[in-house]
This record gives structure tokens, sequence and C-alpha cells, in this order.
């Protein structure tokens, strides 16, 4: 913050000075307070978090190693992973989620050519990204995953309030909304830059960043993702939104590693990663919170969204899903011990906090 200048009558502007920093910090005040009622009100069905720092079913507790000894059986494992997307694809037909028409809709798409045109051939792939994914025996490097996608993100987010009657829309709504309600919060809070420049690390197929942008309408919004059959999807999307290739996009996609990105030092005023973290081994993380601390400007913000380990509805789980979940999550054990909160503080990262936007999910947010 400037020091006011002085002047002939310093005491009376000094008193002018601070009566205006306070109504600053009254406004602020009040800002971060309807961020967090909106928060409260987009997340009215969350149900707390556990005593407990993780689930059993996770790490090196003996519940884990259990899970971890069936998921090692080949055969099993075989199985494990049909059912996993087997009960996603049958909560999408119950629900209304139109799993297959959209399969069948981009299968017959232009995303094909989309992907020759926004790949970097000569990007390498890191060996944690190689291995079976959500019962993808490519993991995100395969057009059936890409297809996926967004039927399966609709289907997640069903899932949060299953007792509920939502449509795939207000549920949808309501997980996004409570994220970026508490980014808005976190800004206010702490005076931070209003975004401008936005970039989602590890965007997927561009459903997050569109949201993204819709919440922070003024900002340039960047997507980046590892996997370009993933991103040949988002940019389809786009074009879509745009009225066709060649119009004005509000989003541009890059195909990079997050772990080092190749973008400009102190370029972003948010960086958000939604639904990544829990697909990462440890030292992925690690790289991945000191890439984006390089990225942020000063007065900057990082947003991590991804489950919580602390949720009571992820701790209870019950013993059928929480091992088809696990078998589709090769990272788990390393994403639900790993401090994410320690990291984000040992690169820099201050007020770092954490958020339970919905009863399975939490916002980590911190600023430099």
């Amino acid at each position: 913050m400037q020091s006011a200048a002085l002047s002939s009558n310093a005491s009376s502007h000094a008193a002018f000075t601070v009566a205006g920093r306070r109504r600053g910090a009254a406004r602020r005040h009040q800002l971060a307070v309807a961020a967090r009622a909106s928060s409260a009100g987009s997340s009215a069905a969350v149900s707390g978090v556990a005593d407990k720092a993780k689930p059993d079913w996770t790490g090196d507790d003996l519940l884990s190693r259990i899970v971890n000894a069936a998921i090692n059986f080949k055969p099993l494992f075989a199985l494990m992973k049909v059912g996993a997307r087997s009960t996603m694809k049958s909560t999408a037909e119950k629900r209304g989620v139109p799993w297959g028409a959209t399969v069948d809709e981009l299968s017959k798409s232009e995303v094909y050519q989309i992907k020759e045109e926004i790949e970097d051939k000569f990007l390498a792939y890191p060996s944690y990204y190689t291995v079976p994914f959500h019962g993808y025996d490519t993991g995100n490097l395969s057009w059936l995953a890409a297809f996926e996608v967004e039927p399966a993100s609709e289907v997640m987010a069903l899932r949060v309030w299953k007792t509920e009657q939502l449509t795939p829309l207000q549920a949808q709504t309501r997980l996004r909304k409570a994220i970026y309600n508490s980014i808005h919060a976190f800004i206010a809070e702490h005076g931070l830059t209003q975004p401008k420049d936005v970039i989602d690390v590890g965007c997927s197929v561009g459903l997050s960043t569109r949201w993204l942008a819709a919440d922070f309408p003024n900002a340039q919004v960047t997507g980046l993702d590892l996997s370009p059959y993933f991103l040949a999807v988002a940019e389809l999307r786009e074009r879509q939104l745009a009225g066709g290739a060649g119009q004005r996009q509000r989003i541009k996609y890059l195909h990079s590693n997050m772990e080092a990105t190749g973008l400009p030092d102190a370029s972003f005023d948010l960086v958000a990663v939604q639904f990544v973290t829990h697909e990462c081994p440890a030292h992925v993380i690690d790289n991945l919170v000191k890439e984006c601390r390089r990225l942020l400007r000063p007065g900057g913000t990082l947003a991590l969204a991804d489950n919580n380990p602390r949720s009571k509805v992820i701790q209870n789980l019950p013993p059928v899903l929480f091992t088809l979940m696990k078998s589709t999550e090769p990272h788990s054990d390393e994403y639900y011990q790993f401090d994410i909160e320690a990291c984000m503080r040992s690169h820099g990262l201050q007020h770092v906090n954490t958020v339970e936007s919905d009863p399975r999910h939490r916002v980590i947010l911190g600023h430099i």
C-alpha cells in the first residue's frame, strides 16, 4: 500500500487517510462476508469434516494394505475397472446424463484434426501419467477417456448430493459456484488483485475452464493440460461457442506439462487447479505448487480444489465403493497423506487456508 503524501495540514490529511483506509478495509470485509454467505448458500448440504486426517482405506493403514492387495491381484483388478465405469454409467442413465450420446457426438466431430493442430509432439510424458487411470488402460491419453469426461463430470457432481433430486446442471452449478465463491471470498478478505489473467492448470476437456471464465468475465483465461486428446475436446467446445474456427475465442488452450509449463514468470493473477492433485504422486504435487507459485504475480491467488481427506462422506464410503474408486486412482495413497497446505507454505504462499466447499471437496487457498 502506498503511503499518503504529506501536506501542510498534516494532521487533517492523516485523519482523512486513516478514514479512507478504514472505509476500504470495511468494504473488503463486507465483500468477504458476502462471498462467504454466497458460498455457504451454494453448499448448504456440507456435512462437516471428520476428526481423522484421512480415510482408513488410504496410506499405510491395515485396511489400505488389504485393499491394495486386492487391487494388485490382476484378475480382480480387471473386474474392478469394469465395475468402476459401470457404476458411473449406471448413475448417468438414471439421472439423465447423456453419456452415450455425448461419446457418439464427439467421436463424429473434428476433434481428430484439432488434436493435430494443438498437440506438442515433442512433449515428453512423465511416467506417472502413462499408467492406467479411471479404468482406461492408457489413462488420459486416449479418445474414449476424452469423450467420457463430460458425462463423468456430471455424474461426479450428482453423486455429491445423492439424496437430492438435482438436475445435472443444478449439481454442477452448485459444485463449481462453491469453489469460485471461496476464491472470491479469499481475494476480498486479503485485498488481493482482481484477476485479469487466469490459468486453469490441468484443465482436462475445458469444463472447469469454461466455468472459471464465466465466474471471472473480465479475465483472459488459459487452459493447460498434458493430454492432447482432452485439449482437442476443449478446443472443439470453445470453437462451437465462438461460432467456428478462426472466430475470436475467450479461452486459449495450451498443451504442456503442469510441472514445467514454459510460461513466463509472474504472468497470472489467479492460478486454479481443479480436481487434479488426487491423480498425482507427492513429488508431482510439490513440483506443481512450485510452478504455480512461479506463475503468480504479486497479489495473485493460488486455488487448489479437490477431494477432501477429512470429508466424512469420503471417509465413510462403503467398502465396495472405496475399493472401486481406489482401483482407478493409482496415486490415492500419496495424495491423501500429502500435506498440501504445508507444501504451499514452504513455497512462499501466504495465509494458506482450506475451505470445505461441499460434502466431498475442499479448496486450498494461498497468495503471494
